[in-house]
């Protein structure tokens, strides 16, 4: 047994022993998912002294943090949502902890602050999750929480005087919300009060009300969510003359009903267009028409035409057809069309089509980019588009539908030379053959000797596609002659819903595989060996880092696992859990039981083996993914390793899963991340100077 490096605190094993469909599962741990406990209190703080012992011994720690600074401080600019003349739009710069929301009168106006949780609240986790303007642009409802809860609370501003009105209704977490013409109220989604639903899904039963403003928010009337499933969300919208209500009921991310209601008839009630069908349908209304993007036989996912006043079946029309070679992400209606965002190669494009279907023509973005969002009116003739790569800082283009011009509206100035640096997309076959893209970022002139230091990143899951954008992090390690490898995994959405499918449930493990398999050609082509190579993933991210880990340790020298899912047995138990069983499934389930046991990677972690270094990092106000399963792993990996490398946790107070998390905060998780990595895989932190920016 080699000599430990590090002695880890102590930590006790208090083993469960529990029978799981014929099978006796032991679990050592389980004291630890009990955070309310002194005891799991008292081990959190030694386990963060020894990370903080580890990670502040580190040489040139201090000037990796001041360039992290800098870095975070390169702004962010979100795309605009346009009511009138006016141009609402979140924008952070420099150190703000937090995006303000600001609203420009006027394409080339002045602009003006309209919300800034930096300076409303003395607390810098307090954050904007959601804000949602009338279609007039004179009232603004909002959702602040705190600590990185997600928790929101909803009030209402008006916009001309900046004063918020006596509206303040809690429990609006991931709250949609649609205001009716002339903004005398709006429809909005809310979860129950503590006591209205048996105790422990208080996370669950999203409902749809209307609320009048000016009204006790308790009278509201509830219009949707009684007596269906717990986990389903809701997404709300009405048509711009308000006739048309329009209810979307989501179960997971492969299943889908839609309801319209005519507002014009005062006894009318929900319809249904489309009922607990598995496949993905997303509308938007205009003159007395629902248009739909849908994945129903059409993977890649194409566009329907429904008029509301004859929507069965029978009547709808495809007016735009799915092509093989693209994904649909998208879309929205501005100036009476189509705005179509696209995913072509891992790469994204916007075209135009009339409200047939027929095709305008593209707007010309650069390459090996991503669109973050769309933005216009409905009868404007200005479409918003944000867009960032990984060499370009976020940029919002504004492209004039009625002569194809396209002029830069507004983006972030970056004091960084990113023309050092070069993006390669190579594909790379997979266990099983299946061709897998990956963008490798790399100075220029890279030598492929197989000793460069290099992270490789993943997700592949719950359909979202990891598209190149402007990762502002790594690029200290770039700047040291790192690289930086991002995998585009089966599960995500990269090749439409066949692909994700693909990489869910009990076809999990194929992520795993592409994973393992990026690994391997980042080490056969000669950008790394196994000595220098890193993982690392967050949340979905991190139970995917967690497998790699323990099923090929030897592959990897350095782990960093965030905000993680990793105890699969137990994982739908907690906090908001359950949502996402349509993806992974759940053990009380006995086939499903057998896949999530198979790769479930705190049960895969096994006494003995040589551990390559890791580091768990999570967070107490984690609403999403419970902070116990980094709490059960690391003690699980201490226990285990008999390598000469530390297994560190980092436990973080009054944050979240990452949403709204201030920049003072994310400089102090980088810099512990990254001096880890540094560290790790033995690239000199002491000449990454902080340069004036």
């Amino acid at each position: 047994m080699t000599t430990r490096a590090y002695n880890h605190p102590a930590t006790k094993r208090e083993t469960v022993v529990e029978t799981i469909h014929g099978q006796q599962i032991r679990d050592d741990y389980r004291w630890l998912e009990d955070d309310a406990s002194a005891e799991v209190g008292a081990w959190v703080a030694a386990q963060n002294e020894h990370t903080r012992r580890v990670l502040d011994a580190v040489a040139g720690r201090s000037a990796l943090e001041a360039r992290m600074r800098q870095l975070i401080a390169i702004g962010t600019l979100g795309t605009p949502v346009v009511r009138g003349e006016r141009h609402f739009y979140t924008r952070r710069e420099g150190e703000q902890n937090q995006p303000a929301l600001y609203v420009r009168d006027g394409v080339g106006g002045a602009d003006r602050v309209l919300l800034d949780p930096n300076t409303a609240h003395q607390q810098a986790t307090v954050a904007l999750d959601w804000w949602y303007p009338s279609d007039d642009g004179k009232l603004l409802a909002y959702g602040y929480s705190e600590h990185g809860d997600e928790k929101s609370t909803l009030y209402v501003l008006a916009v001309d005087s900046g004063k918020r009105l006596t509206e303040q209704i809690p429990r609006t977490r991931y709250c949609s919300l649609a205001w009716e013409p002339g903004g005398s109220g709006f429809y909005y989604t809310r979860y129950p009060a503590p006591g209205g639903v048996p105790a422990g899904e208080e996370n669950y039963h999203q409902h749809l009300y209307h609320h009048r403003l000016g009204d006790d928010w308790q009278s509201d009337a509830k219009l949707f969510g009684a007596g269906r499933e717990m986990t389903e969300e809701i997404n709300v919208s009405l048509s711009p003359d308000g006739r048309w209500l329009l209810v979307m009921a989501f179960l997971g991310w492969s299943q889908s009903s839609l309801y319209v209601r005519d507002l014009s008839q005062p006894d009318s009630e929900l319809f249904p267009i489309v009922e607990g069908v598995d496949a993905i349908f997303y509308g938007e209304m205009l003159h007395d028409h629902l248009y739909i993007l849908t994945n129903e036989s059409a993977p890649h996912y194409r566009i329907m035409d429904v008029d509301l006043n004859q929507p069965q079946r029978e009547n709808w029309r495809e007016i735009i057809p799915e092509r093989q070679d693209t994904t649909i992400v998208g879309f929205s209606i501005v100036g009476e069309r189509l705005i179509l965002d696209e995913l072509h190669a891992v790469s994204s494009s916007v075209s135009v089509h009339q409200l047939d279907g027929t095709r305008e023509g593209s707007i010309a973005l650069p390459p090996l980019g991503s669109v973050t969002g769309l933005g216009g009116e409905w009868n404007g003739m200005a479409v918003y588009i944000g867009y960032e790569s990984y060499t370009t800082p976020p940029t919002v283009y504004r492209y004039q539908l009625e002569n194809s011009e396209l002029k830069v509206w507004a983006k972030v100035e970056a004091p960084v030379d990113t023309s050092q640096f070069e993006v390669r997309q190579v594909r790379y076959n997979s266990k099983d053959g299946t061709p897998i893209p990956m963008f490798i970022v790399a100075p220029k002139g890279l030598t492929l000797n197989g000793n460069n230091p290099t992270v490789l990143s993943g997700y592949g899951g719950f359909n979202i596609s990891r598209t190149p954008l402007f990762t502002r992090t790594i690029l200290a390690w770039l700047e040291r002659g790192g690289v930086y490898a991002a995998a585009n995994l089966r599960g995500g959405g990269e090749f439409g819903e066949d692909w994700h499918r693909a990489g869910m449930l009990d076809k999990k493990q194929n992520v795993f595989d592409d994973f393992i398999a990026a690994a391997e050609y980042l080490i056969d082509a000669g950008y790394t060996s196994p000595n220098r190579l890193a993982i690392e993933g967050r949340s979905n991210g991190g139970l995917l880092v967690g497998a790699a880990v323990t099923q090929r340790p030897e592959l990897f020298r350095a782990v960093v696992c965030g905000v993680p899912l990793l105890d699969m047995l137990r994982y739908h138990l907690f906090r908001i859990a359950r949502l996402w069983i349509p993806e992974y499934g759940s053990a009380e389930d006995s086939a499903q039981f057998a896949y999530l046991h198979a790769y479930s990677p705190y049960h895969r972690v096994k006494p003995g083996t040589d551990y390559p270094a890791v580091l768990l990092y999570a967070a107490v106000s984690d609403s999403r993914v419970d902070p116990l399963h980094a709490r059960k792993m690391a003690a699980a990996l201490q226990a285990a390793s008999v390598s000469d490398y530390p297994i560190l946790l980092r436990m973080e107070e009054e944050a979240g899963h990452g949403i709204g998390k201030p920049l003072y905060k994310q400089v102090a998780e980088y810099a512990d991340t990254w001096t880890f990595l540094f560290s790790q895989l033995n690239l000199p932190l002491a000449a990454t100077e902080a340069t004036d920016a």
